[in-house]
C-alpha cells in the first residue's frame, strides 16, 4: 500500500530558517505534507506535496458547518538512529471513531500507518535534537464540497502535517494551574461530540480559558454538564489524582476524549501495582483532599503535556496549592514514558512504528534522561 506514492519535493527547504532551540508548540512547520481526496465513494490521488495553502471556496461546507475532524501524536528521535513514532494505530483507530460521529469517510489503518511513516522519512531532518522535543504529527480531515445545505459533505480532503515543537507548558515551573469551570459547557455529556476530537469542542472552549488565563490560570478544568459537579478533562489533557495511595480518573463518556497517553500511563501503572479507579470524582471530593492532606498528586495526561503536574487548582474564588508538585509518581511516568517514546527503555507494549534515520543524521551521543 502506497508502494509508488507519488512525491513532490519542495525546491527549498526551510529548515535552515529554524531555531531549533527556542522551539514554540505548532508555529512552524515541516517542508511536505500528506494528502488524498474523497471523491466518487472513494479515496483517490494519495500523494506527498509541498506544505502550503490548499485553495477552498467560500461557499465550501465546512467553513459553515465545521465539518472537520483531526488527531495528534508525536515522533522522537532516538539516539540509535531510530524515530519512533508513538501509538499511530490508536490515533488512527480514535480518527476513525471522529469521522464516523461526524458522517465522515474513514482513512483505511495500514494506509494512515504508511502515510506516517512516508512523511516522517522524508523530513526526518525536522526532528528536533533535544530532550523535550520533538516531531508533532497532526492528520486532519475537512469537507470540502461546495454548497449551503445542511447535510453532510460528499468531498472530502484528508492530511497529514508535521512540526517540530518543544514542550507545551512551561518545564522548568512547578506544574500548571488550573481553573475548575462551574459556568460554561466544553461538550454535553449525553450524545454530544466531547469524544470526538473536531473543531467544535475546542471552539467551545476558548471563552472559558480564555477568561481563566486572565485571571492567572494555564487552563480550565473542565466538569459535567449537567451539574457541573464532576470532574470531566483539562482542556488539553487528560486528569489524574493520587489519594491516599490510588489513583482516580474520570471514566471515558461521551464527552471525554478518549486519551492515548491516558490509556498509555493507566497501562504503565498498573504493571507497577498501583490501584487505578476509573470512576466520577467530585470537584468538592476533590478540594476536600487537598485541604486535608490526602491528595498526594494531581497530573495531566495528552500528546501535547505528556505528563503535567498540576501545582494548584481554584474553584469557585478558594485556589489551593499541592503539597508536592511535581510528584514522584508524576515524575517516574514522565521518565519512563518518555523513555518509552525515544528509545532510552524497552518498549514491550510495541507502541513505537520505528523509522530508521540515515546514519549521517543520527545525534552523536545519547540523549541523557529528563531532569524533573
Amino acid at each position: 500500500m502506497l508502494s509508488d506514492l507519488p512525491i513532490t519535493r519542495v525546491q527549498r527547504s526551510r529548515i535552515g530558517e529554524v531555531d531549533f532551540d527556542n522551539l514554540r508548540f505548532g508555529y512552524i512547520f515541516s517542508d511536505h505534507m500528506f494528502a488524498m481526496d474523497y471523491a466518487d465513494g472513494r479515496w483517490q490521488h494519495p500523494r506527498i506535496e509541498p506544505y502550503g495553502p490548499i485553495a477552498l471556496e467560500p461557499g465550501s461546507a465546512m467553513m459553515h458547518y465545521g465539518q472537520t475532524v483531526f488527531d495528534g501524536f508525536k515522533a522522537y528521535r532516538g539516539a540509535d538512529g531510530i524515530a519512533r513514532v508513538f501509538r499511530p494505530d490508536a490515533n488512527a483507530r480514535r480518527l476513525q471513531s471522529s469521522c464516523r460521529r461526524l458522517c465522515m469517510p474513514e482513512v483505511d489503518e495500514a494506509l494512515f500507518a504508511e502515510a506516517v511513516r512516508q512523511l516522517v522519512a522524508l523530513d526526518h531532518a525536522w526532528l528536533p535534537p533535544k530532550d523535550g522535543q520533538s516531531l508533532y504529527v497532526r492528520p486532519l480531515m475537512i469537507g470540502t464540497e461546495v454548497h449551503l445545505d445542511v447535510r453532510p459533505d460528499k468531498a472530502f480532503r484528508f492530511m497529514i502535517i508535521t512540526a517540530p515543537v518543544g514542550a507545551y507548558f512551561d518545564p522548568t515551573s512547578k506544574g500548571v494551574s488550573l481553573k475548575a469551570e462551574d459556568a460554561y459547557t466544553r461538550a454535553a455529556s449525553i450524545g454530544g461530540l466531547g469524544y470526538a476530537k473536531t473543531g467544535a469542542n475546542y471552539a467551545a472552549s476558548m471563552f472559558a480559558t480564555e477568561q481563566a488565563r486572565s485571571e492567572g490560570f494555564d487552563q480550565v478544568l473542565w466538569l459535567d454538564s449537567n451539574e457541573h459537579r464532576y470532574v470531566e478533562e483539562v482542556g488539553a489533557m487528560n486528569i489524574f489524582f493520587k489519594r491516599s495511595g490510588a489513583v482516580i480518573t474520570p471514566p471515558l463518556g461521551g464527552s471525554i476524549l478518549p486519551g492515548v497517553t491516558r490509556d498509555s500511563l493507566i497501562t504503565l501503572m498498573r504493571e507497577q501495582g498501583l490501584t487505578v479507579e476509573e470512576r466520577r470524582i467530585a470537584i468538592d471530593e476533590v478540594m476536600d483532599a487537598i485541604r486535608d492532606g490526602s491528595m498526594e498528586e494531581i497530573f495531566g495526561a495528552g500528546t501535547a503535556a505528556v505528563v503535567s503536574p498540576v501545582a494548584r487548582l481554584s474553584y469557585r474564588g478558594e485556589t489551593l496549592e499541592l503539597k508536592q508538585s511535581p510528584g514522584p509518581l508524576t515524575r517516574s511516568l514522565y521518565d519512563r514514558l518518555t523513555g518509552i517514546q525515544t528509545g532510552r527503555l524497552p518498549d514491550p507494549h510495541g507502541w513505537c512504528v520505528q523509522v530508521p534515520l540515515p546514519a549521517a543524521d543520527a545525534p552523536a551521543a545519547p540523549i541523557a534522561a529528563p531532569a524533573r
